[in-house]
């Protein structure tokens, strides 16, 4: 494949030179930092002390979801009045500017990246990633933030860090701590894994802070994730990331709000050769770094640069889709989506068997997002396909009310083995792998706010079936990390916070093998889907049967009329 072929913006949004030289330089770089052998045992921390942190951290998740609601309704009113005039005012001037955007030689187009080469992104990585903590930063006390301080975005003024007075941890744990991060800067990284594994099992038998009556789940959850962010960097320096990927999503389900948690996520995903994943971790690291009150361009600078680094990767390793980027403004018509198709079909004539836009949300791209303004640039996002089949199957997913894989027509009797493996064999090798590259530049979904969780509990549910267990439960984590950062990137429903806490029971049932006579939710949801699903089917065969008969009636009334006036 041509390198960077499958890439484009109108106009050439994304500089393309150099992304090749950029795939060779990342696969090349799997050599670790110490030979891998120097860890033989994994060092997973026992079953209660994951049940222990686990359920302490829902509690916080619940209460941050409580918070944000209750600021919601406090501002909606407001909100609600100027939105409406700032929308009567503007919508015409906005139909204008996007007319002007949708012309030739007028997109409202980003200055490229430059290439960035794997030294920038191993350094990037030293000072964000590896960057050596000592002290554990409490993440979650709640801030006072000023009104309207962050509400350009989505309304999003949740919680957010500040500097309260550092609770002290216990002295049996900080031994522990200390012991453990000595070995590290020693670069005995298997002795410190070990180490800080027994620090968190500490943790989870009460022996987290000096007065562990006194202290809030805020407190234990901040402290576990700081233990399990260790564990990531331990294994990312051994050369293991496929045993640093749990802990990396288990950091970020106790502490979402902390951005080097997503980053260190980030850096995992891309030593795994994951690179949309990567590439949607860097996005809410930076997206975080903001909420929560950085103010430092360069680091913010520099994660931008990873986040594009990752989105680079992952299109020039693609050989099944291409895609493009159209900036806009307000709802494009159906004409405008045909011109964007037209476009891109020129531009990409080697992947034109089935073309189409995403229908779902606004996509954002690091060149242009700047959080503090309201809102960033938003594009359109345009995929071609070479297989017909595959690009029809990802538009029928994407168009769907619900969130749902599966095809079956039986939706009240369970998945078989072969139908699990048929999906696997669609879904999980051709579709999943897409649709995480259409979030990598898509930081909320309009649609539903858990969809993207749904969908990947629904993809653990084929693994499970199939008996991959280990996969099963990465998976099921990632969505738990998700869900835990789901109420700082949107303002959310009722409805969404009760389906929210009903999914990160159900996968934590699921994760601890806890069996159940009751459904889980997303079983529940996939059966409505379906359902939904046939009715519309129903409905649109119905309506274009409609529409035929109305049109034989029409014709057979002309010929009529012909016949009538020729005797």
């Amino acid at each position: 494949m041509e390198p960077g072929s499958n890439i484009d913006f109108q106009k050439n949004v994304l500089s393309a030179s150099g992304l090749n030289e950029t795939s060779q330089q990342i696969h090349a770089s799997k050599e670790p930092n110490v030979p891998a052998n120097k860890l033989n045992d994994t060092t997973e921390e026992p079953q209660e002390v994951k049940e222990h942190l686990q359920d302490v951290a829902v509690g916080n998740i619940m209460e941050r979801i409580k918070m944000a609601e209750k600021k919601e309704k406090q501002s909606n009113d407001a909100d609600r009045a100027s939105c409406k005039w700032k929308s009567e005012t503007n919508e015409k001037l906005d139909e204008k500017k996007e007319a002007a955007m949708l012309e030739p030689g007028n997109q409202l187009i980003p200055a490229p990246l430059s290439h960035i080469p794997l030294k920038s992104l191993l350094d990037i990585e030293t000072k964000l990633v590896y960057i050596d903590e000592e002290e554990i930063s409490f993440e979650f006390a709640e801030a006072a933030v000023p009104a309207g301080h962050r509400s350009a975005h989505r309304g999003c003024a949740t919680a957010a860090t500040s500097t309260p007075s550092v609770p002290r941890v216990d002295k049996q744990l900080r031994v522990a701590l200390q012991d453990a991060s000595a070995r590290y800067r020693q670069k005995n990284y298997a002795v410190a894994a070990a180490q800080f594994a027994t620090a968190l099992e500490l943790c989870s038998k009460g022996a987290a802070t000096g007065k562990p009556f006194d202290s809030s789940p805020e407190d234990i959850s901040s402290i576990a994730s700081f233990i399990e962010t260790k564990l990531v960097t331990c294994y990312l320096k051994l050369g293991k990331p496929d045993l640093a990927l749990n802990h990396s999503h288990r950091s970020i389900f106790l502490n979402p709000a902390y951005f080097r948690n997503h980053l260190r996520q980030a850096a995992v995903f891309r030593c795994l050769e994951r690179y949309s994943e990567a590439a949607r971790s860097a996005m809410i690291a930076d997206y975080m770094y903001w909420l929560t009150g950085g103010t430092e361009q360069h680091i913010s600078k520099l994660i931008k640069l990873y986040w594009q680094a990752m989105i680079e990767e992952a299109i020039t390793r693609e050989e099944s889709f291409s895609v493009m980027y159209t900036p806009f403004v307000t709802k494009v018509k159906v004409d405008k989506t045909d011109k964007m198709k037209e476009t891109f079909a020129k531009k990409h004539p080697d992947y034109v068997e089935h073309i189409y836009t995403d229908p779902h949300g606004l996509h954002i791209l690091p060149q242009t997002t700047e959080w503090s303004s309201p809102p960033p640039q938003q594009y359109l996002l345009t995929l071609g396909f070479r297989n017909k089949h595959i690009g029809k199957i990802l538009e029928k997913l994407s168009s769907r009310k619900l969130p749902i894989f599966s095809d079956r027509k039986a939706p009240f009797s369970p998945i078989t083995k072969e139908e699990a493996r048929r999906h696997w064999e669609t879904v999980g090798k051709k579709i999943v792998p897409v649709m995480d590259f259409i979030r990598s530049t898509k930081l909320t979904d309009n649609f539903c706010a858990c969809s993207y969780v749904i969908e990947k509990l629904h993809y653990a549910s084929i693994l499970g079936r199939l008996q991959r267990v280990t996969e099963q439960s990465q998976v099921i984590n990632q969505a738990m990390a998700e869900l835990a950062s789901i109420p700082y990137l949107q303002d959310i429903s009722q409805q969404d916070a009760e389906l929210l806490q009903s999914l990160m029971a159900d996968a934590m049932d699921t994760l601890e093998g806890r069996r159940s006579d009751k459904e889980r939710v997303w079983n529940k949801i996939e059966k409505i889907g379906i359902i939904e699903d046939f009715l519309y089917q129903v409905e649109d065969s119905y309506l274009k049967n409609k529409r035929l008969r109305a049109a034989r009636r029409e014709k057979t009334k002309m010929k009529r009329l012909q016949n009538t006036q020729q005797h």
